[in-house]
């Protein structure tokens, strides 16, 4: 689904229905690095199970236009001009790593507009370690690899195995360099890892959520460790939910992400 958003080409996959705004919205988004495909599971199942859903694509990244927005609380503002482009008035978000921090920003903006908030693979702040900005700045193709080894926590995790056909690991360095590449002139990668370096707006942005909230943690999750979410869990009184997997766990443990997400919305 194409749409215009401030006057530039926006993208988000609607889960091989049509979007319909008179269904309960769901509107999924990605981490760094990552576009709508990271969601395709579970956009599917909510777009065959009575939601409207827009998984979308970040400015730069992917199928929507460019250049990247240069901060969290813009790309809040931005997710809430996408919906209205949509026509949907409200709806749940589900965001994962750096995308959990735009879901955040934008309850916190527009609390009468979002009715539940789910995020996987958080922390607050989310700091990003000297030596992986450097490595991104410098060798961005070696911190793509630094970051994909980091997120996944088996070397054959399903549907990598038993599954034909399907590589966990190899899918999402593709991934990830495809998203690069598509920004020549711009280091796409040490762009997303420094916006959510630099984000400071959360201890304020929790005060102002309404909606009920769930975290989906990774109990395997190097890049946003369970015990990082402790605090945040209080501060917005959410439920937690644990998974059996690494920070990808949409990839990983798509299962029982999927159960964690009928559970957090009430599917």
């Amino acid at each position: 689904m194409k749409l215009s958003v401030d006057g530039r080409e926006a993208y988000a996959y609607t889960g091989g229905k049509p979007f319909d705004p008179a269904l309960p919205c769901v509107v999924f988004i990605h981490g760094a690095m990552h576009d709508h495909s990271g969601w395709t599971l579970l956009s599917r199942w909510f777009a065959h199970h009575g939601h409207g859903v827009l998984a979308i694509n970040q400015p730069g990244h992917g199928r929507s236009e460019g250049p990247p927005l240069a901060s969290v609380a813009a790309l809040a503002d931005w997710t809430l001009a996408l919906m209205s482009a949509a026509g949907a008035q409200q709806a749940a978000l589900v965001g994962h790593s750096m995308g959990s921090l735009i879901a955040l920003e934008t309850a916190a903006r527009a609390p009468q507009r979002i009715t539940r908030l789910v995020l996987l693979g958080t922390a607050y702040p989310m700091k990003v370690s000297d030596a992986l900005l450097s490595t991104a700045r410098d060798t961005p193709q070696r911190a793509i690899d630094m970051v994909n080894a980091l997120s996944i926590s088996s070397p054959a995790s399903k549907p990598s195995y038993p599954g034909p056909g399907m590589w966990v690991h190899g899918s999402n360095r593709a991934l990830m360099r495809n998203m690069q590449d598509g920004q020549p002139a711009l280091n796409l990668f040490e762009h997303d890892f420094r916006l959510c370096d630099a984000y400071t707006g959360g201890t304020e942005a929790m005060t102002k959520v309404q909606c009920p909230t769930t975290l989906v943690v990774g109990e395997r999750d190097q890049m946003t460790p369970p015990k990082y979410t402790r605090d945040l869990a209080a501060a917005l009184k959410a439920k937690v939910a644990m998974v059996t997997a690494g920070h990808l766990m949409p990839a990983e443990a798509p299962d029982a992400v999927l159960a964690a997400l009928r559970g957090a919305l009430g599917a």
